[in-house]
Parts: structure tokens; sequence; C-alpha cells
């Protein structure tokens, strides 16, 4: 049995794999005993971004499970991003440094669910070439 509170959840599309995801697993898995990673639906990412992610979103769970750093994948919610939240009830969620989507309401869901799950933020790593934006624009242009 897994337990909760030692349970660190991240969030995100993780399209194009890079050493910044990397370092950002590495991160939140030291912040407790099993890092579970929740992948952004097509849909979802479609919406925030303007296009969907190169990968599928089942594609991109297939990617991540085979990082031996994750204990779990799971895609998000189609509907309501936070249900991940409620139904697994993680004991910290670990934010990537320059995370935006869905963190301003992130501590009044947490209250509204009565979880006492702490929100952290974790450390750039290499901001300036290691971010997926940056790999897909390098990537563009070599094409």
């Amino acid at each position: 049995m897994v337990n909760m509170a030692k349970t660190v959840m991240i969030f995100g599309t993780f399209d194009i794999l890079h050493s910044g995801h990397l370092s950002l697993m590495r991160q939140a898995k030291k912040l407790g005993e099993t890092l579970i990673v929740v992948v952004a639906r097509d849909q979802r990412v479609k919406k925030i971004k303007g296009s969907f992610p190169i990968h599928s979103e089942h594609e991109r769970v297939d990617f991540l499970s085979e990082i031996t750093l994750v204990d779990r994948v799971i895609l998000g919610g189609a509907r309501d991003v936070y249900q991940v939240i409620k139904k697994i009830k993680p004991g910290i969620i670990a934010l990537g440094y320059d995370q935006k989507i869905f963190v301003d309401d992130l501590q009044s869901t947490l209250d509204r669910f009565s979880l006492s799950t702490k929100i952290v933020r974790l450390k750039p790593y290499k901001s300036k070439t290691r971010k997926s934006d940056i790999i897909k624009k390098h990537l563009l242009k070599t094409v």
C-alpha cells in the first residue's frame, strides 16, 4: 500500500522529453517515496498551447512509464483537471519553476477538497536551453 503522505505528484505535457524534465522528476522524487506523473490530455494541450502535442497522450504515457524515477503515470482529467488530485490525495504537489497553468486556484482547490497537500515549487534546470518550447524552435530551424 502506498503512503499518500509520501506521494509526490507532478503535472505536465511532457511532449518532447529532455534533461529539464528529468531534473524535474529527480527533484520531485527526492521529496517523497512515490512519484506520480500526470500527463495533460491532448485536447487540454490544444486549448492551452494552441496546437496538439507532437506525441499523443498515450505515447507520452508510454514514454514516461519507461523512466525508472517514475512510479506511476496517469492521464489528467478530460473535464476536471483537479479530479486526479481529489482521487489520489498526494502529500506533495511539485510544480515546475515556470508552471503557470492551473496553479492560481490550486491552494483553494486543495482547501475545498479538505486536503493538506503541500505545494512545492522546483528549481529550474538550464532554463535558457532546456525548455520544450526552445527545443521545438531549434528543431524547426534544423528541418
